[in-house]
């Protein structure tokens, strides 16, 4: 069967956020599942540095301004970069980590 056409797809964005305390990828994810249930999303890179956890999440275009303000609205999270292009987002969490993401999907 063919790959849908890009169109059809439907849109998304890459968030980058930060966790203030080091948070293994599990954990992060049920943390997540806790605090933005009923938003649609998807755990992709994780990145544990300097006492902190850095991650980044694909999410629905038509969710991004909701999830947006959740995840500024809970203790320890705060999205700090997002963009249509997830090269963008890990040069983002580069430039402030200095390292390159290690636990991708």
């Amino acid at each position: 069967m063919p790959k849908p056409k890009k169109a059809a797809r439907g849109k998304h964005r890459w968030i980058a956020m930060r966790y203030e305390n080091s948070i293994n990828r599990s954990n992060l994810k049920q943390l997540l599942q806790t605090q933005l249930e009923g938003f649609a999303w998807s755990l992709y890179d994780v990145l544990e540095s300097n006492g902190e956890t850095f991650a980044i999440l694909k999410i629905p275009l038509k969710e991004y301004r909701g999830l947006i303000l959740k995840i500024n609205n809970t203790v320890d999270l705060s999205t700090f970069s997002s963009s249509g292009k997830i090269k963008l987002v890990r040069q983002r969490i580069n430039s402030v980590t200095g390292e390159e993401p290690l636990d991708s999907v």
